[in-house]
């Protein structure tokens, strides 16, 4: 595979390696090739120090409108919105766009995007040593799911699956068609208390951790609260979304990140 071309950077003054930096981390744009021969525009932030890499899947279409220059159109989602936190807390993350801003309903659980996630990650590793992780939050835990489930081995630390679509609605398919038997490594499932997302009730949290009969390391973790300010329930900007309890939720994912990253 050729090395990943950097195209565009984001945001603040320039860095003597041509990112831009924001209050010690870099963000830029790349364009990683994939195993297909097609290219994957991804968001890639990164802090000064370097804990381990986080791979975002966003939920809805998946397309977050990232173009060249680094102006996102569709930043809401909880992955997108909330990189400076994972930065602060030493994390970098990969923010993949969709290929051609294709609409990924229905086509996360299958091979072909279990190993886009795959490239993902081995770019992850090449840019930097460090544990991977994946996350995915609503309709982006399937595919977070189905990469956990088709990952070489050694090659992902866990995966953290956020108020995940396990009930049938307009996709064509829930985690449960992404192979959970399939994932080894520690997982964490996040359900907020007050999530009213008709494909991604809170109740379904065990029975999510339990499909996972491989994995000897499952937890859940339950929060509340958040503010509603999208028009639906499964909007980014609702408790779905963790919107208004960002910090709370990053922090939490963040210290069962830092107990599997070694």
């Amino acid at each position: 595979m050729q090395t990943p071309l950097a195209l565009a950077l984001t945001g603040g003054p320039r860095g003597s390696n041509g990112a831009h930096s924001l209050g010690g981390s870099k963000e830029g744009v790349v364009e990683i090739p994939l195993s297909d021969g097609q290219t994957q525009r991804v968001l890639y932030a990164t802090p000064a120090h370097v804990r381990g890499t986080i791979v975002m899947l966003p939920g809805g279409e998946g397309n977050v409108g990232l173009e060249d220059d680094g102006d996102i159109r569709h930043g809401h989602n909880f992955v997108v919105r909330t990189r400076s936190l994972w930065n602060a807390r030493g994390y970098a993350v990969l923010i993949p766009d969709t290929v051609d801003h294709a609409n990924l309903r229905g086509r996360r659980s299958t091979p072909e995007y279990a190993q886009l996630v795959r490239d993902l990650v081995t770019f992850a590793h090449r840019r930097i040593n460090r544990p991977v992780f994946l996350l995915g939050t609503s309709q982006g835990s399937i595919a977070a799911m189905n990469g956990a489930s088709h990952a070489e081995p050694d090659s992902i630390a866990g995966v953290v699956l956020t108020e995940s679509v396990s009930v049938l609605g307009g996709s064509g398919e829930t985690v449960f068609d992404a192979d959970p038997r399939g994932v080894r490594v520690p997982a964490l499932v996040v359900a907020n208390r007050d999530d009213r997302c008709n494909v991604a009730p809170p109740s379904a949290a065990h029975k999510i951790a339990q499909a996972m009969s491989s994995s000897h390391d499952v937890t859940i973790i339950d929060v509340e609260g958040g503010i509603a300010r999208s028009s639906t329930a499964c909007g980014s900007l609702t408790p779905h979304g963790y919107y208004g309890i960002e910090d709370d939720v990053v922090s939490r994912i963040a210290q069962w990140l830092d107990d599997h990253a070694g």
